[in-house]
């Protein structure tokens, strides 16, 4: 079984994301959800990011980075959205990292000097969402999945539609038919991790 440390997206750490790390958990691996905004949540996905930007977005990831303290090197990175950022920092230069997977956010692998030889990869995005497909996201998990799959198992799934945080079960823009599918490919991947 594995350990995941799982960072939540821009309106925290929600009902949803605790549902997801649930059916992780009843798969038998152990899931860590860091809360990176003390416990506050957001309605919106504006309101969330309005708080990032106060925050400092550069303070959200180094909370994420500090996630880490007193947790063993072989972990799998999990994140949403803008839990996508620590979760792939992470997986690129913390050493001993085990695989990545990254809903509905990916960040070009240069950003952290090239995705690293032997690391598993999953990465999962609907095609018409205006973030993941639109801002650049979606041709950054190509680039991600080509280099990776050179020396790791690296998989890019996307589904149809136009929804960000379709992942979230207790979010409106909630896809239920494509987060069963995400949940089910992504547990297959951590059982093939060992």
């Amino acid at each position: 079984m594995s350990e995941v440390l799982l960072f939540h997206h821009a309106q925290g750490l929600t009902p949803g994301v605790v549902a997801l790390a649930d059916e992780l958990r009843h798969a038998g691996h152990t899931v860590h959800t860091p809360d990176l905004f003390g416990g506050r949540t957001f309605p919106t996905l504006e309101e969330g990011l309005a708080h990032v930007a106060a925050t400092g977005f550069d303070e959200v990831v180094v909370r994420g980075l500090r996630a880490t303290d007193g947790l063993p090197e072989d972990l799998v990175y999990a994140g949403i959205s803008l839990g996508v950022l620590p979760a792939q920092r992470l997986a690129q230069t913390r050493r001993g990292a085990r695989g990545a997977v990254l809903l509905e956010a990916c960040a070009p692998a240069a950003t952290w000097g090239g995705w690293p030889a032997g690391v598993p990869v999953q990465v999962h995005g609907m095609d018409g969402d205006p973030v993941f497909a639109g801002e650049g996201d979606l041709d950054a998990a190509r680039e991600l999945v080509t280099q990776a799959g050179a020396t790791a198992r690296a998989e890019l799934f996307t589904y149809p539609g136009d929804r960000h945080l379709f992942t979230d079960r207790s979010l409106p823009g909630h896809d239920a038919a494509a987060a069963e599918l995400v949940t089910a490919r992504v547990l297959a991947f951590l059982a093939a991790l060992g």
